[in-house]
């Protein structure tokens, strides 16, 4: 007997196989990148484990599944530290692509323990939120500054406001000279390109050639450091000393690159993302508990980041699914947020939800270590914004860059 097929209305082009649980859905079809939450509504109650065909791994949309597998430690970013290439028949990487592999396998996001143990421990202490909390007056200024240079009338809220604030702040706390904030947006775009699906030679040599700027703008940085020590987290993790210990200087510039390009390119989508919502729905966000409701539901409502991958570590069976040691999943965020079996009405924002358990930060061990700095400049710079800009009102209608997984928007015009 045929397997039924599925098609969404909104999304003709897509078609789940719900028996066999596969999905086929290029992921860079427009009416996809406009609304993914569509195709997730379809496929959710069908299928809420499924095959993607174009991707060649399984993907889970509910939020249970989601949640569940974040803190699975069964599953990991990184695999080679259990078994070889060889024995998970994996080719080996290819040699051109070796200065960004460098940098990855110097970060934390993409090692598990002990060596994840060993640098998330050394970085943590500048991210808890006593010692963020103390940013609050930095971003308020930095906020006010912003606004104060919007050229009359109207604006493009990415360059002009969302992407310069979480990259000063990053850039600060690392010790990092604010003024090359062009190179590092550059290099930053360059390497994100290297996730996205569907990458070409030009998107690899593009990566490379940032990886290789990157490091040794870092590197440089890294033996300033050393000779002439600074107040900063740069200069912690040049001094740091784990059990007599210390970091290598593969493992000190691959974590400060993954903390410059982390510490923004998320949340400059999740500013955006949230702006829009908020024009949207004309919400607006007052100061203190209101704005952290607030920037909860912008998070939850519409994810900066849709598609966590990870790697099965053994062979295992979960969800009726076989899975052999070195598999890859997909964890679909954005879509677990919208699951309405976890969240009531999912589709309308509605700050007073509470509990508002979102998934927008991850969980388990690789929970976003920058999540309580996102908060608090949204909870900080969105309610100055809206307040010194009453009127502020769409110039152009916003579109979303085709950029998935991550989810975010091409530019926002506006106006007040």
């Amino acid at each position: 007997m045929q397997a039924p097929i599925l098609q969404a209305s909104t999304l003709p082009s897509m078609k789940l196989d719900a028996r066999h649980r596969r999905l086929d859905l290029d992921p860079r079809d427009d009416a996809f990148v406009q609304d993914p939450y569509g195709a997730y509504a379809a496929v959710r109650p069908e299928a809420p484990a499924f095959f993607w065909e174009q991707y060649g791994f399984w993907c889970f949309a509910s939020h249970a599944g989601v949640s569940a597998l974040l803190r699975d430690r069964r599953f990991g970013r990184y695999v080679l530290h259990v078994a070889t290439r060889a024995e998970l028949g994996w080719p080996e990487p290819d040699p051109r692509l070796e200065p960004f592999l460098q940098l990855e396998r110097g970060s934390m996001l993409d090692v598990e323990p002990p060596q994840h143990t060993r640098l998330r421990g050394l970085v943590n202490r500048a991210f808890v939120s006593r010692e963020v909390d103390r940013l609050a007056p930095r971003i308020a200024a930095l906020a006010h500054d912003l606004i104060d240079r919007f050229p009359a009338g109207e604006v493009d809220l990415l360059p002009a406001f969302a992407t310069p604030i979480p990259l000063t702040l990053i850039a600060e706390l690392l010790g990092v000279p604010t003024e090359h904030g062009p190179d590092l947006l550059a290099w930053s775009h360059a390497m994100v390109g290297m996730y996205q699906f569907g990458r070409n030679a030009e998107v690899e040599a593009a990566a490379v050639a940032a990886s290789e700027a990157f490091a040794a703008f870092l590197g440089d940085l890294v033996a300033e450091r050393r000779r002439s020590p600074r107040e900063d987290l740069l200069t912690r993790l040049v001094t740091a000393e784990v059990d007599g210990e210390r970091l290598t200087d593969g493992e000190i510039v691959g974590t400060a690159v993954l903390l410059l390009n982390a510490g923004h390119e998320a949340t400059v989508h999740a500013i955006g993302n949230g702006v829009k919502a908020l024009l949207e729905t004309g919400v607006r966000p007052e100061p203190g508990a209101h704005a952290a409701a607030v920037v909860e539901e912008a998070l939850r409502y519409d994810a900066p980041l849709h598609l966590f991958t990870r790697f099965a570590l053994e062979d295992l069976t979960y969800d009726g699914i076989d899975f052999k040691r070195g598999d890859k999943i997909g964890l679909l965020l954005g879509a677990a947020n919208r699951d309405p079996a976890r969240f009531a009405e999912p589709d309308a924002f509605r700050p007073e939800r509470s509990p508002n358990p979102h998934v927008a930060f991850g969980a388990g061990i690789h929970f976003c270590l920058g999540a309580p700095l996102a908060r608090l400049e949204m909870q900080v710079a969105l309610p100055i914004l809206f307040e010194r800009l009453p009127g502020l009102a769409f110039a152009a209608p916003p579109r979303f860059r085709d950029t998935f997984h991550f989810h975010g928007l091409e530019e926002l015009r506006l106006g007040w």
